[in-house]
């Protein structure tokens, strides 16, 4: 992120909070890149209009106002669309951009604590809220914000946040009744996530589908935004991974394990024999129950790998 050079003492008054502010815009976004794009615009706007802030709040929620009202103008500009897949503008979110930041577990004020509000499932549904509604609930329910100091930062009525609030609840509680929601699956255990991710590893590399299908809830569910594409049973999605990456040759890919919005995740490079290297191809999020996996995105973005510290490419052998 990246301010005039000659700003040093603004630079270090909003450096505290910039990956909390980055985490919020990727809230109201469900996108990565247009997260980045909306913190930049951000400490642009915060920084021609600090002698706007008074000091009736504090600095730190002046700035939750400016990055809400952009991600605000961005998302109006930025319509979310849905097909058969889910939301199309939707990126993973790598663990180290959020660690270490407050959780919230245990605030009475906060519904959805850090692991929640940074689900896949989760981030989908709020992105089908109209904005403001969006706006309202990420910073009640996940930041724990009162109604009064939302209806301050949005320059609105404590009666609209009230309402706004209500609509976005009956919205996801449809999501959750439709399926598309399920940030109630038990958080699973590292040395669990570990185990599942290994055998997911290992059937791969050994091009083993019943393998991989074994893995599989019944129920699984495979989406690829933004392509118009769901497969729905552990079957379908093995039929899937028989056929179509690589042609079914799955050992042309290779998997890096990672980790993106609390989940355990592969970074897949796809083999490019002319040049002897397998190249950034995408990432796979996989949702976990227990030790069974619930649900596979994939997100066929080779620009993610820098912001999940990855290298474009490995050779082969490596």
């Amino acid at each position: 992120m990246s301010l005039p050079a000659h700003e040093d003492p603004f630079r270090s008054l909003v450096e505290p909070y910039i990956r909390e502010l980055r985490l919020h815009c990727y809230r109201m976004l469900g996108s990565l890149h247009d997260a980045d794009d909306a913190i930049q615009e951000t400490l642009v706007r915060a920084w021609r209009s600090q002698d706007r802030f008074e000091g009736r709040g504090t600095f730190r929620s002046w700035l939750y106002m400016v990055a809400t009202n952009v991600c605000l103008s961005m998302a109006t500009r930025r319509p979310v669309e849905r097909n058969e897949g889910g939301v199309t503008r939707l990126s993973p979110l790598p663990d180290a951009l959020f660690e270490g930041l407050p959780s919230g577990e245990g605030d009475p004020a906060v519904r959805y604590d850090l692991h929640e509000s940074v689900q896949l499932a989760f981030l989908a549904a709020i992105q089908l809220l109209p904005p403001r509604q969006r706006a309202v609930l990420i910073l009640r329910d996940v930041l724990g914000s009162s109604a009064r100091e939302v209806a301050d930062l949005l320059e609105t009525s404590v009666a609209s946040v009230n309402s706004a609030l209500q609509r976005a609840g009956a919205t996801l509680e449809r999501e959750r009744r439709d399926g598309r929601l399920a940030i109630d699956l038990a958080v699973p255990l590292d040395a669990v996530a570990g185990r599942v991710l290994r055998r997911f590893l290992r059937a791969w590399e050994a091009v083993d589908i019943d393998g991989l299908v074994a893995l599989l809830k019944e129920d699984a569910v495979l989406t690829m935004p933004p392509f118009p594409m769901r497969f729905v049973g552990a079957e379908r999605i093995g039929e899937f991974l028989s056929r179509v990456p690589a042609g079914g040759a799955l050992d042309q890919i290779r998997l890096v394990p990672t980790r993106a919005n609390d989940q355990p995740a592969v970074a897949a490079y796809m083999l490019d024999p002319e040049e002897g290297v397998h190249r950034a191809y995408g990432i796979m999020v996989l949702t976990l129950d227990a030790e069974r996996i619930a649900g596979i995105i994939g997100f066929s973005d080779p620009p993610l790998f820098r912001a999940f510290g990855l290298p474009p490419q490995l050779e082969i052998g490596n």
